[in-house]
């Protein structure tokens, strides 16, 4: 019997965030619309959006192989996987055991690759373009994400973030220095990963600037699919971030239906607090932009003087 209630919380946990994803983006471009004093579109656009770019045929270049046409597909793929171990409502779900952070880490890397390795396999100079932004940012948010994991497992003891967050919502840990620094670090990479995408129909010359340069190229159901594990993406992000710094309100998986409608609202509170404050933040570096360098390189100075201070602490250092 246990076994079917934490089936179901891992199957509710999925559907709430396959929903919530595009909801996710809409309320990310309605807000920084609204802040630019713009009325932008509604926060369900992009549910909109993908109900009318699922039911069209997708349109490719001449030179596109068939990696091209499914990495889409697997980029999605990696992403709802990496979603599904990340807790959002519940803990103690199926996926638990698995939840690990370094796990989460290679699944996006992976779909990210998978982009860029299709984007240059097309031969257009756009997808080209798109494939060497997006790996660079790579080269800087890798060493600074996992500098900032390496942190957390110091503090807490594992990498399983199911467990991490269980001892934080039970304040096993307490509020100590060098968890404030890599909660910090954690924040500063996903900030600089989680930007605002830009609309669709850029010109050249402003698309091969952004890794949407990525997405240009697709159309139809492959471009829907982008869009959703984008969502997908930003949705995860914030989860994991909600289950470090704020894990109170989480539930037990093998509460029953009570114990989940309560974590599903802290969560949908949480998630919609993190949204707004990441529209806001992102408006204001708008007007004071900063290289992805000096932004992970923060990342990277809070990961290691947390680190410092626990090998301090126990005298290593």
């Amino acid at each position: 019997m246990t076994l079917i209630v934490v089936l179901l919380a891992q199957a509710l946990h999925l559907m709430l965030t396959m929903a919530a994803a595009p909801l996710a983006l809409g309320v990310s471009h309605h807000v920084a619309a609204r802040l630019a004093g713009r009325a932008g579109p509604p926060p369900i656009q992009p549910w909109r959006d993908l109900w009318r770019l699922l039911r069209k045929q997708g349109v490719f270049a001449e030179t596109a192989s068939g990696l091209f046409e499914i990495a889409p597909a697997f980029a999605f793929a990696a992403i709802l996987v990496a979603t599904a171990l990340v807790p959002s409502f519940a803990l103690g779900m199926a996926t638990a055991p698995v939840a690990d952070l370094i796990v989460v880490a290679g699944l996006l890397m992976l779909a990210r690759a998978a982009l860029a390795l299709a984007a240059m396999e097309s031969g257009t100079a756009l997808g080209g373009l798109g494939a060497t932004r997006s790996m660079a940012l790579a080269g800087f948010t890798e060493p600074g994400l996992m500098l900032a994991i390496f942190a957390l497992a110091l503090v807490t003891g594992t990498t399983n973030l199911d467990a991490m967050a269980s001892l934080l919502r039970e304040g096993a840990i307490g509020l100590k220095v060098p968890l404030v620094l890599t909660v910090a670090a954690l924040t500063v990479v996903a900030v600089a990963r989680l930007r605002t995408p830009a609309p669709a129909g850029l010109p050249f010359a402003e698309a091969a600037m952004t890794e949407d340069a990525l997405t240009q190229e697709y159309s139809g159901r492959s471009l829907a699919l982008l869009i959703w594990g984008d969502g997908l993406r930003r949705l995860l992000w914030l989860s994991l971030l909600a289950d470090i710094a704020v894990p109170f309100g989480l539930a037990d998986a093998t509460g029953g239906p009570l114990g989940w409608i309560v974590g599903i609202a802290a969560w949908a509170g949480k998630m919609a607090v993190l949204t707004v404050a990441l529209a806001l933040w992102q408006a204001m570096r708008a007007a004071c932009p900063a290289r992805p360098a000096e932004i992970l390189g923060a990342a990277v100075l809070l990961a290691l003087v947390a680190a410092a201070f626990l090998f301090a602490g126990q005298g290593l250092a």
